[in-house]
């Protein structure tokens, strides 16, 4: 790629990029699978010859399979989604004829390693939550559930595989659910961070989830058990945001490299008044000495002009569904918001026309 021209990303080692009059290629390459894209007709044409003249390759045209994950286009964005993939992995564990449930996981589960607690198949626990990793990919709706089994996969118990057979359930009426991307004008980069302090009983450490948009557009999104536990709310919240910062200051660099640098801040969306006010305090406080390296880390984008910190209510905390397990309203609610679910009749009607063009 370097012969041809190409720059390899600093952000993105598996991206390569060339500029030429103004226009911009790409590819992003995954062991022996590559996706092409930019706005250089002529240079993409040349790339497909040259690289064409070296290895022995296939054009599978337009993008509508990579990976396991499918690519639907019209006129109202691209939408991406795993649906063979789940009704694959539903017929493998004779669940296709299950009764649906309307959400991944019940609400206070507190699923923990029971002291008697029944053991249940290891082997098919890891490759049943293994795959529900990977679907994870397309499927934040089921990102918090699937953190939480994957924390048994050294000596699961019933309880757990019951738990991921729930997951299993909820995506056997949500087998086409994934994510919509749309143009809305803009390009702006925004993240909404949230944590549920000492939600595990088992260890009592929090969880810290975020969700990050680019043009208002759902790109990443983590859902993590925090490795120590945190003394208050604000604290966990606080580590959280240091590590949503971390995923701004990637995308914001990514967007660059790509061409589309980013001039406002970034708003990182956070519920915790008292976590925004330690942010943006510049006075030590005992009670932050512990968290010391997170605070300054974020005290300086702040200064910086890089990100703001705006306080948003609790019921508009889009990424509560990657700390905890919520009710069926809310989490449909936070799923709309985030243009997450099923394309309706008349997109996947457009997508077909578009693909038999």
């Amino acid at each position: 790629m370097k012969e041809y021209g190409y720059r390899q990303s600093n952000a993105d080692h598996t991206l390569f990029l060339k500029r030429r009059n103004g226009l911009v290629t790409c590819l992003i390459i995954y062991v022996d699978d590559m996706i092409i894209t930019g706005d250089d007709v002529e240079e993409i044409a040349q790339l497909k010859r040259n690289l064409f003249s070296k290895f022995e390759m296939k054009d599978l045209g337009n993008l509508k399979y990579f990976l396991g994950i499918e690519v639907l286009r019209s006129k109202r964005g691209i939408f991406i989604c795993q649906k063979k993939y789940v009704l694959d992995l539903l017929a493998e564990t004779g669940l296709i004829d299950c009764k649906p449930a309307d959400t991944p996981m019940v609400v206070n589960h507190n699923l923990h390693m029971e002291l008697d607690g029944k053991l249940a198949d290891r082997e098919r626990y890891q490759r049943l939550v293994g795959k529900l990793i990977y679907l994870s990919h397309t499927r934040p709706d089921i990102a918090y559930a699937v953190g939480v089994v994957s924390q048994f996969m050294h000596q699961p118990q019933v309880a757990h595989m019951e738990a991921a057979r729930r997951i299993l359930r909820y995506l056997k009426g949500t087998a086409g659910h994934g994510v919509l991307f749309k143009t809305n004008g803009h390009l702006n980069v925004e993240l909404y961070t949230d944590a549920d302090w000492a939600g595990d009983k088992g260890n009592r450490r929090s969880t810290s989830g975020y969700f990050s948009l680019v043009g208002g557009n759902l790109v990443t999104w983590r859902s993590k058990k925090q490795k120590v536990v945190a003394l208050s709310s604000a604290e966990a919240e606080f580590r959280g945001i240091a590590r949503g910062l971390s995923e701004v200051l990637w995308i914001r660099k990514l967007l660059e490299d790509i061409g589309f640098s980013q001039k406002a801040p970034s708003k990182v969306m956070c519920d915790n008044t008292a976590a925004i006010q330690i942010s943006e305090n510049p006075v030590q406080h005992d009670r932050t000495k512990h968290v010391e390296v997170d605070r300054h880390f974020i005290k300086e984008k702040l200064e910086g002009g890089i990100i703001e910190l705006p306080y948003v209510a609790s019921k508009d905390q889009l990424a509560d569904i990657l700390t905890k397990a919520v009710n069926g309203n809310t989490f449909n609610s936070c799923l709309s918001k985030l243009s997450i679910g099923n394309p309706t009749t008349q997109l996947e009607g457009e997508c077909r026309k578009e693909e038999n063009k």
